[in-house]
């Protein structure tokens, strides 16, 4: 953040809750601060099946992975892994509804609007910060990917 955004360019959130909030949980995640929640609330324009979808994401733990498959199912949808993939990929804030932490079926990284650098990076970021929370770990789906 420091090398896009030096601290002398950067203006606090002006007095927006939301904007202040955002950039608290931003600096925390990026400092290995992964159990900061900066109960941000959102206006989800969204449909109700996309809402359930990122509501679930927000369920992962960091430094841990779900499938797509598993987010369809603890939707109560199992059959509908494509339509989760959907809601993943329309998903407006990413790290804040973490959608780097859905993985294909086999644990191997899938898609990701930043970039799969950018998934693997957050998703090491995270494994080295952690407390030991994880579902599937980057390394078993570095393993499975290879």
């Amino acid at each position: 953040m420091e090398r896009r955004f030096p601290v002398e360019t950067r203006k606090p959130g002006r007095g927006n809750l939301w904007l202040l909030r955002a950039e608290g949980f931003m600096c925390c995640y990026f400092a290995g601060d992964l159990d900061f929640s900066p109960e941000i609330p959102f206006d989800w324009q969204a449909t109700d099946f996309q809402r359930s979808v990122w509501e679930t994401l927000r369920t992962i733990p960091p430094a841990s992975t779900l499938s797509y498959g598993e987010v369809a199912a603890r939707i109560g949808n199992p059959r509908a892994s494509r339509a989760v993939g959907a809601a993943v990929g329309q998903n407006p804030l990413a790290l804040i509804i973490p959608c780097h932490r859905v993985v294909g079926s086999a644990g191997e990284l899938t898609g990701y609007a930043g970039g799969l650098a950018v998934k693997r990076f957050l998703l090491e970021h995270e494994r080295k910060h952690a407390r030991g929370n994880s579902v599937r770990t980057l390394a078993a789906a570095e393993t499975v990917s290879r």
